[in-house]
């Protein structure tokens, strides 16, 4: 078997089917790039303007919590990482929270400390379409000019009755024009499959829809319940039906073959806080996950992008 035999999506040097994270940063950078995540104490606009917050999200829970410096929260995920890959570069991913809900000036200094550490390569910033002002789209626009930068914007669903349902705070209409603002610099897109009240087809219509903006990068992961959460009374009282692993996979390989083929794929699945993860099990498995989703992909013969339609 020949090199496009073994390999045949165009943006892989190995067996997957679909645009990795991995591939792309050693393709830009010639190394493999580590994300460290870090903790600013963030919390979120709809938590401590409205009171709310997601129903699934576990910030509430965080609020007031104390955190380290992130120089030395760097410091330690940096050597564990050195263990796993000696010689990558690093990439600062700010994804506690809502890493734009500060003072320009607050936000700067934490960007540029993050940058100064040693071998970081570029930044990852995780917010609300709701969560950028004036000052920050200017911030943003700046670093991107002078670093490799990633805003990730949670959206989780492109349909305003789900984003009503777990009380999301915003529509689509507000994300759009906050993406918009954004345009030319590198954004990353967050989808949530298994939210209530939507089926395999509205999972796939909302991945359809964001590859139509033709994002940088696209996360997706599945709903997980958490102890401590509005979810989890709604799970326990049998209201929060959830998808098995064999209908994540289906649906997850779905929406790869209407992803455009160029969008990068940062996450198929996701790793819940064991600790208070009520439900589903099955995500714990993450290997698991991702294999059967290139077990799939291989068995349909389909490649991420196949069945996009601009």
């Amino acid at each position: 078997m020949n090199q496009a035999e073994s390999n045949p999506f165009p943006y892989s040097d190995t067996n997957k089917r679909y645009r990795t994270f991995d591939h792309y940063l050693r393709g830009r950078f010639g190394r493999k790039c580590a994300r460290i995540t870090l903790d600013a104490g963030f919390s979120c606009p709809h938590i401590t303007l409205n009171g709310g917050g997601c129903v699934y999200c576990t910030a509430p829970l965080r609020v007031g919590r104390k955190t380290e410096p992130i120089a030395r929260q760097f410091e330690v995920q940096r050597a564990i990482e050195d263990k796993k890959w000696p010689g990558s570069a690093s990439i600062a991913y700010f994804n506690e929270g809502t890493n734009t809900l500060a003072p320009a000036r607050r936000l700067r200094a934490l960007y540029e400390e993050a940058l100064s550490f040693p071998d970081v390569v570029g930044l990852a910033i995780a917010t609300r379409a709701d969560a950028i002002d004036a000052e920050c789209f200017s911030l943003l626009r700046e670093l991107h000019e002078r670093t490799f930068l990633i805003v990730e914007l949670g959206l989780q669903s492109v349909h305003d009755a789900t984003a009503r349902r777990i009380g999301r705070g915003h529509d689509f209409a507000r994300f759009l024009e906050t993406y918009r603002t954004l345009d030319g610099l590198n954004v990353c897109v967050h989808l949530i499959n298994s939210l209530p009240g939507e089926d395999a087809q509205m999972m796939i219509d909302s991945a359809r829809t964001v590859g139509r903006l033709r994002p940088m990068m696209v996360k997706i992961h599945m709903l997980y319940v958490t102890e401590g959460t509005p979810l989890a009374a709604d799970w326990r009282a049998g209201g929060v039906p959830l998808m098995s692993r064999e209908e994540y996979v289906d649906v997850v390989a779905s929406q790869l073959e209407v992803l455009p083929p160029q969008t990068v794929i940062g996450r198929l699945t996701g790793d819940g806080e064991r600790a208070s993860l009520l439900a589903p099990e099955w995500t714990t498995k993450k290997l698991v996950v991702l294999n059967e989703i290139d077990k799939l992909m291989y068995a349909r013969g389909a490649v991420q992008g196949c069945k996009f339609i601009v």
